[in-house]
């Protein structure tokens, strides 16, 4: 991993890799929530009414199991309340489509704060560009604008997240991990010609290799962003779909 040269001292302290702790567990069967899931995904694509590129058959995330939890790494507190996290980084623009769904009930969480935060095409994390928050929406949808990010050296191509238990920043977390790509579309995009990711001097770590791919890919749980094209070969950018299963009664401590 590279941080931005830029980054005030201060604010690089304030870069900490923490590992999640729960405050208090609830035990919860995982369920068939297909019908549900199903429904919720099918509806956030059909509005875009675009073709779908993808590596995958089917959809994700049909079953209703929390997402697990990973290391919360290069986290800068309080980013800005804003969808948009670009801030000038040249990349293949991303769409990144957050659904929170509760697990407890298996419908969409609605009015929570949803942290984002990804490196830029070199592999490098900045004080401010591409971090950004948002709250749900009615539907349980957050929304960023982005880009596709560019792999640090320490980890697999993946952007970090984080969920609160209500709509404000200071409230507690439920959820903090990590979504990923998979290889082939790093390889497509990341390892192409687009928008500078050929100045990334960064070496390639397979999501294989990493043992936060591993954890956030357990329990039943699929940590893989889905991607659909704006366009052929991505002039418009792209988007990504993830459906983050969490219990907003659960409480996770750094």
């Amino acid at each position: 991993m590279r941080v931005f040269s830029l980054i005030p001292v201060a604010i690089m302290c304030a870069m900490a890799a923490a590992h999640p702790v729960e405050e208090s567990r609830s035990v919860l069967v995982p369920r068939d929530c297909s019908a549900e899931v199903t429904a919720f995904n099918l509806a956030r694509r059909e509005k875009r009414g675009l073709s779908k590129r993808t590596f995958y058959s089917e959809l994700q995330n049909l079953t209703c199991v929390a997402a697990p939890e990973t290391p919360r790494e290069d986290y800068v507190a309080t980013p800005a309340i804003r969808q948009d996290v670009t801030e000038g980084q040249v990349g293949v623009p991303l769409t990144l489509d957050i659904g929170v769904i509760d697990v407890t009930t298996c419908q969409p969480l609605p009015n929570v704060m949803v942290e984002v935060w990804s490196p830029n095409a070199q592999g490098s994390y900045g004080a401010t560009f591409l971090r950004g928050a948002y709250t749900s929406s009615s539907s349980g949808i957050a929304e960023f604008q982005t880009i596709f990010p560019g792999h640090t050296s320490d980890s697999a191509n993946h952007i970090n997240l984080m969920v609160h238990t209500s709509s404000s920043m200071s409230g507690s977390v439920s959820h903090a991990g990590q979504v990923f790509f998979t290889d082939r579309w790093t390889d497509v995009i990341g390892g192409g010609i687009y928008y500078g990711y050929k100045q990334n001097a960064n070496s390639r770590m397979m999501n294989a290799q990493d043992p936060n791919y591993q954890l956030a890919n357990s329990a039943g749980y699929n940590a893989i962003v889905d991607i659909e094209e704006i366009g052929d070969d991505w002039p418009d950018g792209v988007i990504g779909y993830i459906t983050v299963g969490v219990n907003p009664s659960r409480k996770v401590t750094f």
